[in-house]
């Protein structure tokens, strides 16, 4: 099983990442894509610390839309940012997570669309797939997607929540749909919908660790290990056994990052 989207290299697994990896591994978790954050030095710098805990981990590199905001006045500064940092991770294998959050407004809208296009003109001259944010911003992030050509690149919407309408048009936009921890809990019954029907092989599965935990774990921080909770409410909700989806998540993963 492979946990398609986590945050390993960050602050809250500093003290204990050689346990979470063995019980990752003990749970039969195989590998997983950690996400770094371009312009984050020190996050940078774990990369280093985690590859050598859990080998077959791969990476994507990205600026955060909270991030933008320094890019106001030149945003293709983004760009070449992640291009230097890709350019030092021999195992990056996708760009993001990148895109639009209007939930918290961290960085001007205008700016985050500036710089996520940057962001997908270099997924395009590296020909990495990309990895997409989205929250309460789905006009523009459909929009700036079609408008950059996009689906040459394909790539993932991360830890999706939303409804089928707008699984529909992620799935006609050539992006697969990773699936977190909500998709566990009791009332979200419009991911439930999406679980059902989403083609199998257009599915990804992931625990956004350390958050969304699943279902027993809400409330704690969240660890690759607990993906399997995903992968089986997901065949729950499918009528399917865990290892259809095992199976299906798998082989996306490694057509989609060619890890």
């Amino acid at each position: 099983m492979i946990d398609s989207h986590c945050h390993l290299a960050g602050p809250e697994f500093v003290d204990d990442l050689g346990d979470v990896v063995a019980r990752a591994r003990g749970a039969g978790v195989s590998k997983a894509l950690v996400i770094l954050a371009a312009d984050d030095e020190t996050e940078l710098a774990r990369a280093a610390t985690v590859t050598a805990a859990w080998t077959d981990v791969r990476f994507a590199v990205g600026v955060h839309p909270h991030a933008a905001g320094a890019y106001a006045s030149s945003p293709a500064a983004s760009g070449a940012l992640v291009q230097a940092a890709i350019d030092a991770q021999p195992h990056a294998r996708a760009l993001g997570e990148v895109g639009l959050d209007y939930h918290y407004d961290f960085a001007p809208r205008d700016v985050q669309q500036h710089v996520f296009r940057e962001q997908i003109r270099v997924a395009r001259q590296r020909r990495l797939p990309l990895v997409i944010h989205t929250r309460e911003a789905d006009e523009d992030t459909f929009r700036i997607l079609r408008e950059e050509s996009a689906h040459d690149m394909g790539g993932v919407f991360h830890c999706f929540t939303g409804d089928w309408t707008r699984a529909g048009r992620a799935l006609d936009l050539g992006f697969h749909l990773s699936l977190a921890g909500i998709v566990t809990f009791p009332r979200a019954t419009d991911l439930h919908d999406v679980a059902r029907k989403v083609p199998l092989d257009r599915l990804l599965i992931e625990t956004d660790s350390p958050f969304l935990a699943p279902v027993p774990f809400r409330g704690r921080r969240n660890e690759p290990a607990h993906v399997l909770n995903v992968a089986s409410a997901i065949a729950v909700l499918r009528g399917v056994e865990d290892t259809a989806i095992d199976t299906a998540t798998s082989a996306n993963f490694a057509s989609l990052f060619n890890p």
